[in-house]
C-alpha cells in the first residue's frame, strides 16, 4: 500500500475532521462505557486533552469532566456481556501503593501510562505524550523543567484509589447484532479503497473500549543522578522493598540522595487533595523538612483519610481494542481495515512532534 503521494491531503483531511469534532462540542455522545467506539485519530498524540489521566490545566474546580471523546455504539445489547462495579466498601482502601524505577524520561512517561493500551500501537504512551515538550511535561509531572532535559533517572511513586471498574464478562460473540448504521457503513469498505476505510473510521471509529478503571491517584517523581539511582535500585531489587526499615526508606528518598523531590500531584489536578498532601505528608528530619508520598506507606490512618478525599475524577486504566472485530466473518475487509489503520498510525507517528 502506497500512501506517500497523498500524505498532505490525508493529514489535511484528518485535521479538518479533528477541528469539526472539536467545534461540535457536546453534540455527539461522550461516555466511558464498555464496547463504545472512538476514533483515536481525532486527537492521537493528545489523548490527554480529552481524557482526564494526568493534570492538563488548572481548571479542575470549574471543569469536572472525566472523558470528552466522542463515542459511538457499535453493537446492540452489549450490556448483557459487560459489567461495572464500584469499589466503595467502607473501611477498606481500594487501591495500591507502588513505585517504578525509570532509567530516563522516556521510561518515566511509559511508567505513568503503563495501564493504558491501544491495540496495534507498539508504544501506546506516546498517544498521550507525543505533544509533550519540556516545560509542559515538567508541569504535569510536578518537577522542574531542568530535570526533564538533563541526564537523570527517576522513581515514580504513586498511590492509586480505584472507584469504578468496567470490563467484558465474555468475548463478543461473532454473531452479535451490529447497529443498523454500522452494518450499512461496512458495505462501503472494499479492499484497495482507502477512502472507504477512512470514512468508516471517521463515522464509526478505530477502536472500542474493552475495559477501564476510574478513580484518582496521588503521585510524586523523585529525580536522581545516575550513580545514586543505580545504588538505590540495586539495593531494593536485591532485598525487596518490604525488607527496608522505615528509616532506610525515608533515607533513600530524601533530599540528600535525590537531587530533586517533585511536587505531589493528583491525576485529576484536584487542588483540594494536593493541599491536603502538602499539609499531612510533611516529614521532618532534624532541621530538614520536606513533603514525601512515602509517608502514606503502611499508614492506615492517612490512607483512610485519603480514601475519603479521592473521588472518581480520573481514568486510571484504559484498554482500547481495534474495531477490526466487526469484520471477523469478512477476512478480506478485516485485513484491509488493519492495513489502513496501521498506515494511519505510522503517518501520525512520523508527523507528531517528538517529546
Amino acid at each position: 500500500m502506497n500512501l506517500s503521494n497523498g500524505l498532505f491531503w490525508l493529514l489535511a483531511r484528518i485535521f479538518i475532521v479533528c477541528t469539526f469534532h472539536i467545534s461540535l462540542g457536546g453534540t455527539r455522545e461522550s461516555q466511558l462505557r464498555i464496547g463504545k467506539a472512538i476514533n483515536i485519530f481525532v486527537r492521537y498524540g493528545y489523548l490527554g486533552i480529552s481524557m482526564r489521566v494526568i493534570p492538563y490545566n488548572d481548571s479542575y474546580e470549574v471543569d469536572k469532566w472525566l472523558f470528552k471523546e466522542p463515542t459511538k455504539s457499535i453493537y446492540k445489547n452489549l450490556s448483557v456481556l459487560s459489567e461495572s462495579r464500584e469499589e466503595n466498601a467502607p473501611g477498606i482502601f481500594h487501591g495500591d501503593f507502588h513505585m517504578e524505577f525509570c532509567d530516563n524520561r522516556r521510561q518515566l512517561y511509559q511508567a505513568y501510562f503503563r495501564d493504558f493500551t491501544v491495540e496495534r500501537l507498539d508504544k501506546p504512551w506516546e498517544a498521550f505524550t507525543g505533544g509533550w515538550f519540556a516545560d509542559n511535561a515538567a508541569k504535569k509531572l510536578g518537577i522542574n523543567t531542568s530535570y526533564i532535559m538533563g541526564e537523570y533517572s527517576y522513581v515514580l511513586v504513586r498511590v492509586v484509589r480505584f472507584r469504578e471498574v468496567g470490563k467484558f464478562r465474555a468475548d463478543i460473540p461473532i454473531n452479535q447484532t451490529l447497529e443498523n448504521d454500522v452494518n450499512e457503513r461496512i458495505g462501503g469498505i472494499a479492499a484497495g479503497n482507502v477512502t472507504g476505510a477512512i470514512k468508516f473510521m471517521e463515522s464509526c471509529g478505530t477502536h472500542y473500549i474493552n475495559s477501564y478503571t476510574t478513580g484518582n491517584s496521588l503521585y510524586q517523581v523523585f529525580v536522581y543522578t545516575r550513580k545514586n539511582y543505580q545504588l538505590i535500585r540495586d539495593r531494593i531489587k536485591t532485598k525487596g522493598l518490604n525488607s527496608l526499615s522505615k528509616k532506610d526508606l525515608y533515607d533513600f528518598f530524601a533530599p540528600w540522595h535525590a537531587v530533586h523531590l517533585g511536587q505531589i500531584r493528583s491525576a485529576s489536578a484536584n487542588a483540594t487533595v494536593e493541599r491536603w498532601a502538602r499539609r499531612k505528608l510533611q516529614y521532618e528530619y532534624y532541621v530538614v523538612k520536606y513533603v514525601t508520598l512515602l509517608k502514606l506507606h503502611g499508614n492506615g490512618t492517612l490512607l483512610k483519610a485519603l480514601d475519603n478525599l479521592l473521588g472518581n475524577d480520573a481514568i486510571l486504566q484504559l484498554d482500547l481494542k481495534s474495531l477490526n472485530i466487526i469484520f471477523r466473518n469478512q477476512p478480506e475487509k478485516q485485513n484491509w481495515f488493519n492495513e489502513v489503520l496501521d498506515n494511519q498510525m505510522k503517518l501520525w507517528e512520523v508527523n507528531m512532534p517528538m517529546n
